[in-house]
């Protein structure tokens, strides 16, 4: 069965996860490795990653879902906020939304990812100001932690998910 990758970072995270997922599959059947193209739609199987923007996936991706008629799904992400499955199954839901009901999802997987530092200074600013947000102290803390994701822990656990899905 041909298959393609298809995956959008602003970061280099889904990228990071884009390869991962290529290492587990046979490339004799890779038609497509790369940023959403109508070439991607030749493939009966794609393998979709996005970067989560406001608790949703990427609009580049979210586009690209749409033009989506008949195919199997497995879908991919990273979000800077993490640490928890039920916030990652919460965008997950979200993006397979966006799916049409033609399409099947044979399975899905989300980890943290990485900042730009850019972020940690908005937050320090936050902090310093006049007038603090609230749980600006967590937002740090998040930021901190996800420096070092995708790590190798979270790029197993989406090998062994795509290996899973394949099996079946």
């Amino acid at each position: 069965m041909k298959y393609a990758i298809v995956f959008s970072s602003q970061t280099g995270n889904t990228k990071q996860l884009a390869e991962a997922v290529a290492s587990v599959l046979p490339q004799a059947d890779l038609c497509f490795f790369g940023s959403p193209s109508q070439e991607a739609l030749q493939a009966e199987r794609l393998f979709i990653g996005f970067w989560t923007d406001k608790g949703r996936c990427n609009q580049e991706i979210t586009d690209f879902l749409k033009t989506l008629k008949c195919k199997e799904v497995f879908l991919f992400g990273t979000a800077g906020f993490g640490g928890s499955q039920e916030y990652f199954d919460k965008i997950l839901s979200s993006v397979q939304k966006r799916l049409g009901a033609s399409n099947t999802v044979i399975g899905t997987y989300m980890c943290q990812g990485k900042m730009p530092q850019s972020v940690r200074e908005r937050y320090v600013k936050m902090k310093n100001s006049p007038l603090p947000i609230p749980n600006v102290d967590k937002l740090i803390e998040n930021f901190d932690t996800a420096v070092s994701h995708p790590d190798e822990t979270d790029l197993q656990k989406l090998k062994y998910a795509v290996a899973q899905c394949i099996k079946r």
